[in-house]
């Protein structure tokens, strides 16, 4: 059968919690040995006791890219003690000489006391010699200690209000430790697409005769457009200056280059809605979410338009946030610059001191 265990102590310890895992994994071998624990990834994640049930159903919904051991700090106001659940869960019902693997879960009930000491309670309970991601949406102060054990924090700056406060905490956070952000990752099939139309050897010169550029997206998520904007400034060197808003959309220059971004009011998925992209030459291409993909156009220096869709279902937010997890162990070189180049955009320049140390 499959492993599925649990355990429960409240008031408890850090040292108590470990030793309870231990036995846990002990019982799970006992039990099968088609059972093995997966060792790939601690995570991390602190969110306030309201929010825990959420932020377990998001890490739940990770699917495959499942962190090995997750450790989620639900924050109570008042709390003085510390509580915990563990539980291991292999998921599946092995067959013979098959293997499962057992995923490990530790919830800890915490208070506003312990947030200064997160890296002490925290640290016996992470699998020795694996990397280690933190995932802290809303507690800048949690970040803090965490630096001490987590190699990689996941970030989301679409969920910042202030575009430049959150391209600044990214830059700011990266400068500690390796930061994966969700509002990157959500411009990936973009990017990717924009770098396949312009491949061609005959079609490179082009890439240095892009006139405008207009990028569509989810009203809340301006951080993923400039980023894509960002992405291509620091991939052909670019110069623009801060955009400038016009109600509800941003525009500006870079040299001589149109830049727009539009919001889409009747998009509800986090992300790039389309974007569009036209050369001295007179060529277009304008790629759009639509059924099945994205709705690809293009347009010739010679006048002949084609129409086509390039096949792929939208990975959605679990899946976004199953890549973020992925991603924990990869490190993306075209990130760091598209990110200085976006803050540029927005008019937050350079590098400024940030509360991530001690």
């Amino acid at each position: 059968m499959a492993s599925n265990l649990t355990w429960h102590q409240d008031p408890t310890a850090p040292v108590a919690i470990a030793d309870a895992l231990r036995r846990l994994l002990r019982r799970c071998h006992a039990e099968s040995l088609e059972c093995v624990p997966a060792r790939a990834l601690n995570l991390v994640c602190v969110v306030p006791a309201e929010q825990a049930a959420a932020a377990a159903q998001r890490l739940r919904a990770a699917g495959r890219h499942h962190a090995s051991r997750t450790i989620v700090c639900a924050v109570h106001p008042g709390r003085t003690a510390l509580g915990a659940t563990a539980a291991i869960d292999s998921g599946t019902d092995p067959r013979p000489g098959t293997f499962a693997a057992l995923i490990e879960t530790v919830a800890l009930d915490i208070g506003e006391r312990h947030i200064p000491y997160l890296d002490t309670i925290v640290d016996p309970l992470v699998v020795s010699d694996l990397p280690t991601v933190a995932w802290v949406p809303d507690r800048d102060d949690a970040v803090v200690p965490l630096l001490a054990i987590a190699q990689a924090l996941l970030v989301d700056s679409v969920e910042e209000a202030d575009l430049g406060r959150a391209l600044r905490r990214a830059e700011e956070l990266g400068r500690h430790a390796h930061v994966v952000d969700l509002a990157w990752l959500r411009s990936t099939p973009w990017r990717e697409r924009v770098a396949a139309a312009f491949d061609p050897p005959d079609l490179r010169a082009e890439l240095e005769a892009i006139t405008a550029l207009t990028v569509r997206h989810e009203p809340s998520s301006r951080a993923a457009a400039v980023l894509l904007v960002g992405w291509l400034a620091s991939r052909l060197d670019w110069r623009p200056s801060p955009l400038s808003a016009r109600g509800d959309v941003l525009a500006g220059m870079a040299g001589e280059i149109s830049i727009v971004l539009s919001p889409v009011p009747r998009q509800r998925v986090r992300g790039l809605g389309g974007l569009t992209l036209r050369t001295a030459s007179g060529r277009m291409l304008s790629l759009d979410r639509g059924p099945g993909g994205l709705a690809a156009r293009s347009r010739d220096p010679d006048g002949s338009d084609r129409a086509w869709t390039v096949l792929g279902a939208s990975r959605g937010e679990p899946g976004i946030f199953g890549e973020g997890v992925r991603h924990a162990l990869l490190r993306d070189p075209a990130y760091p610059p598209a990110l200085v180049a976006a803050r540029g955009l927005v008019g937050e320049p350079g590098r400024k001191e940030g509360p991530w140390t001690r």
